[in-house]
């Protein structure tokens, strides 16, 4: 293998970046960029230095103590988010996620031992279920990585600043991280573009999240006149669409410019391509404890709004397994 086709594979994401950054797929061409480097890497390693592929055996024989390593990780780190941010199923998603790593790979065993071809297969379809999530997990946390690094190029004017719930009807830290990288943006611009603070009440806050939010910028020195208040979004798709629409009413065009935190740049980046909406997305600074749970939620998140892509490309797998079930009885 040569570096040509690493090569071309880099070309592509660059120039598919340069047509719309906001596309999962360009995700997709850079992890096979980055895996076929990789590769060659390793075939020079083994060229240039002597026992070198000895090295690549002992990390595929340390595999199954990563897994075990990154299973026992999520596990603390689903107990922390238990005891900091409550008992709300999303809190507990790496926990769950650590405790599958252990129970999928001995229940997969289990049903190989029992010779069953009906289990065999069903081992199989389990094991190309977690690679192909996998894959795609790695594809997608990537590119929220890589996108959450770039640099927005145009004069935003204006900044929508997505919402996120109440704590005792306050802007609470993870929302005020948003608004504060809203203002930096905001008093760094000229001419000064709109902020859009945007959130709906929800059923256990006591205001809505928008009104809250442009309290919180007026305070902190940001002009009446560069604030309109959008109050009824629940969700981060309403959010850009109604926000976008008061934009429009205020008289103003040109670029938006949406504020979230750093785990949620990349979906929301999605979401404004898929509305038509011209705006990117930065993302401002998280707890690092916070992070594991919330990119598996926008994880999830991205995969149920595709859900339908997923299924088709997941179909192969599954005739694969029954290829191999039909193989197993056609030789006892």
């Amino acid at each position: 293998m040569s570096l040509i086709p690493t090569a071309l594979l880099f070309a592509l994401y660059f120039y598919l970046r340069h047509r719309d950054r906001r596309m999962l797929r360009n995700g997709v061409v850079l992890v096979a960029a980055c895996y076929l480097l990789l590769i060659e890497i390793g075939r020079l390693l083994s060229q240039w230095v002597p026992g070198a592929e000895y090295l690549f055996l002992a990390v595929l024989a340390l595999a199954p103590v990563a897994v075990l390593a990154l299973s026992a990780a999520l596990i603390h780190n689903g107990v922390v988010m238990f005891k900091s941010e409550g008992r709300r199923l999303g809190n507990m998603i790496s926990l769950l996620l650590g405790l599958l790593l252990v129970f999928l790979p001995a229940f997969a065993l289990l049903l190989v031992l029992t010779l069953n071809p009906l289990a065999v297969g069903f081992a199989a379809l389990l094991f190309f279920l977690c690679s192909y999530f996998g894959v795609v997990f790695v594809v997608f946390l990537a590119y929220a990585l890589a996108y959450g690094r770039m640099r927005f190029t145009k004069t935003p004017q204006g900044i929508v600043v997505l919402g996120s719930r109440l704590i005792d009807g306050k802007v609470p830290p993870l929302l005020r991280s948003r608004l504060d990288k809203a203002l930096e943006i905001y008093n760094s611009t000229t001419p000064r573009p709109l902020l859009i603070p945007s959130g709906g009440q929800g059923p256990d806050e006591s205001t809505a999240e928008g009104s809250a939010m442009a309290e919180y910028l007026l305070e902190s020195g940001a002009a009446r006149q560069d604030i309109v208040v959008e109050d009824q979004a629940v969700n981060t798709e309403e959010n850009l669409q109604l926000s976008a629409k008061l934009f429009a009413q205020a008289g103003r065009s040109g670029p938006l410019l949406a504020v979230t935190n750093n785990y949620h740049v990349l979906r929301a980046a999605l979401l404004a391509r898929r509305l038509k909406i011209d705006a990117e997305v930065v993302g401002s600074p998280t707890a690092k404890y916070y992070l594991p749970s919330a990119f598996l939620r926008e994880y999830a998140a991205v995969l149920v709004e595709h859900k339908w892509l997923h299924v088709m490309l997941f179909l192969p797998f599954v005739a694969m397994t029954a290829l191999l079930v039909m193989a197993i009885v056609n030789n006892q």
